[in-house]
């Protein structure tokens, strides 16, 4: 919740504790979600530079793909936590 104060130069934010928990829970989750997906479309970049691994690479790169489609999963899941728990803004615009 966002209450301006008299002056309107000023917002001040009421934020509940298990909300800010979910909040950060949810965003190390995603931040882990995109350095493994880093990993393994890197990891196949570099199997590519040999004929005998690029079946691998390949894989890794479908593997990293797929991987990205659970991205929005994460965000669907903490919009429907914040909802559960009650929170006044569990819009996505400020995701991550």
């Amino acid at each position: 919740m966002v209450a301006m104060t008299s002056d309107r130069s000023d917002l001040s934010f009421r934020v509940g504790r298990e909300e800010i928990r979910v909040r950060r829970r949810y965003e190390v989750l995603s931040i882990a979600n995109d350095i493994v997906i880093g990993l393994w479309f890197l990891i196949g970049s570099i199997l590519f530079f040999s004929e005998s691994t690029t079946f691998i690479g390949t894989w890794l790169f479908v593997v990293g793909s797929a991987q990205m489609l659970i991205r929005p999963g994460i965000r669907m899941t903490r919009h429907v936590h914040l909802t559960r728990i009650g929170s006044r803004t569990p819009d996505s615009r400020r995701d991550y």
